[in-house]
């Protein structure tokens, strides 16, 4: 834990209120980890500062450390440094994926610094706000690369299992991805090997093969329960998807 005030780059992850006019600000920095701060005043209505503490807004945030290990950050001045708001929060699918995408990035990160998974959340946020692909084709192409960095990747083509070569047409969140029909365990989902392969490419930055809903469907239904199995609980914000 960093002893002196210190200046990182920013995403705010998670918000609530704290005594009369304050707030507490969950952030995830880039190359501090997850850090949790105390921004005094920012619920005041003549706070600008405040202002700049809202989802979607990358921030270049000056942060003094507790005092104490079990205490809390104290976050005094944010400049803004990019703003992805505008189009997401006008927009309820931009919207709920870039949610999502917040959230699982705060399931994902610890108290060190991760570099990388920032800039995942970064490239996502972009993506989503230039709104030239489906925004729940970028949030699981975003938790399947954010979950393989963090190590839990999946196996798409070889059995999860045994590493029998594919293509499989079985797929299994707890073993770890595709799996063979000699070694599937119970509760394993039929799956079309397509769906595998479509999962490969958006993990690997490449774009779908065409704009299929149905396609879309399987694969982000395979990759929530990729993710709700690895970080062993639900995410609001998917199921706030889950029921538009």
């Amino acid at each position: 834990m960093a002893s002196n005030p210190f200046r990182d780059r920013a995403f705010v992850v998670r918000t609530y209120d704290f005594a009369e006019a304050d707030r507490v600000i969950v952030l995830l920095t880039r190359t501090h980890g997850l850090v949790r701060g105390v921004a005094k005043g920012v619920r005041k209505a003549k706070s600008r500062f405040g202002s700049r503490l809202q989802p979607f807004v990358e921030i270049d945030a000056q942060i003094y450390p507790p005092k104490r290990a079990s205490g809390l950050s104290t976050i005094t001045s944010a400049d803004t440094v990019a703003y992805f708001g505008h189009t997401i929060t006008d927009d309820f699918d931009r919207y709920t994926a870039a949610c999502a995408v917040m959230e699982t990035a705060e399931k994902l990160a610890y108290e060190e610094a991760d570099p990388e998974l920032f800039d995942l959340v970064a490239e996502a946020l972009g993506r989503i706000r230039a709104g030239e692909e489906t925004p729940t084709v970028v949030l699981d192409a975003f938790i399947l690369r954010a979950t393989e960095h963090a190590g839990w990747g999946l196996s798409l083509f070889d059995c999860a299992n045994c590493g029998a070569p594919g293509p499989h047409r079985a797929f299994n969140a707890a073993v770890g991805g595709a799996v063979c029909a000699e070694c599937r365990p119970r509760g394993s989902a039929d799956v079309d090997p397509e769906a595998l392969h479509a999962m490969w490419l958006i993990r690997g930055g490449h774009p779908l093969p065409a704009d299929d809903a149905a396609l879309t469907a399987v694969v982000h239904r395979l990759t929530v329960a990729h993710l709700q199995y690895n970080v062993e609980s639900g995410l609001k914000s998917l199921r706030i998807m889950e029921q538009a």
